[in-house]
C-alpha cells in the first residue's frame, strides 16, 4: 500500500464511525469527523478534484461547529432536539444547491483540470449544505446526503478511489439509517 492508500484506509475508518455516531446522536462523532476530513484534503488533492479539497477545508469548520452546536444544549436536556425545516427555506436551500452548483462547476470547468467539474461541483455545493443542516439538526439534512452520496459513488468509481466509493455506499446506508432513526426520534418526542 502507498501512502495516498493507507491515508484513505485510515480516513474511509474514520468516515464510518463519524456518520454512525451522528446516526445516534453522539458528541463524540465530530473528533472522527475532523480526522476524517482532514485526511480528505490531501487525497482530494492528490485526486485532482478541486472542489472536494475546498469543500473539505469547508468541512474542518462545519465539523467544529456541528461540535460546539451539539454540546450547547439547554439545562436539563441530553440533546439538542432534531427539527424540519419549513416549506420555505426547503425551497431556498434547493435553489441554493441549484445556483451553487451549476456556478461553481461552471468556474471549475472553465479555470482548472478538474475531473468532473459539475458533479464535483455538486457534490461540493449540496454537501456543505447538508452538514450545516447537520450541525442544526435539521432533519432533512439525511436525505440531501442520499443524494449527495449516489453522485459521489458515481465519481469516486471512475477516478479509481474504490476504497472511498465503498465508504460512500457505507455513507448510503448510513444516511438512510439516520433519516430513519431521527425521523423516529422526531415522532417519538412529538408525542
Amino acid at each position: 500500500m502507498n501512502t495516498l492508500q493507507v491515508m484513505e484506509f485510515i480516513a474511509v475508518v474514520s468516515g464510518i464511525i463519524h456518520v454512525f455516531l451522528l446516526t445516534r446522536e453522539k458528541i463524540i462523532a465530530w473528533p472522527f469527523g475532523i480526522l476524517t476530513v482532514s485526511l480528505y484534503i490531501y487525497i482530494f488533492a492528490e485526486s485532482k478534484l478541486y472542489s472536494d479539497v475546498i469543500l473539505h477545508v469547508v468541512y474542518v469548520v462545519l465539523n467544529i461547529f456541528g461540535w460546539w452546536n451539539w454540546a450547547r444544549r439547554g439545562a436539563g436536556t441530553i440533546h439538542v432536539p432534531i427539527t424540519r425545516l419549513s416549506k420555505q427555506e426547503i425551497g431556498a436551500w434547493a435553489g441554493l444547491i441549484l445556483v451553487g452548483f451549476v456556478a461553481w462547476g461552471y468556474v471549475m470547468g472553465a479555470n482548472t483540470d478538474a475531473s468532473y467539474p459539475y458533479g464535483d461541483a455538486f457534490t461540493t455545493v449540496a454537501s456543505l449544505i447538508a452538514q450545516f443542516l447537520l450541525a442544526r439538526k435539521k432533519i432533512e439534512n439525511w436525505l440531501i446526503w442520499i443524494i449527495v452520496d449516489v453522485v459521489a459513488i458515481a465519481i469516486y468509481a471512475l477516478k479509481g478511489l474504490y476504497l472511498t466509493t465503498g465508504l460512500y455506499a457505507v455513507y448510503l446506508l448510513l444516511s438512510t439509517k439516520g433519516f430513519l432513526d431521527w425521523r423516529r426520534t422526531m415522532r417519538t418526542a412529538q408525542g
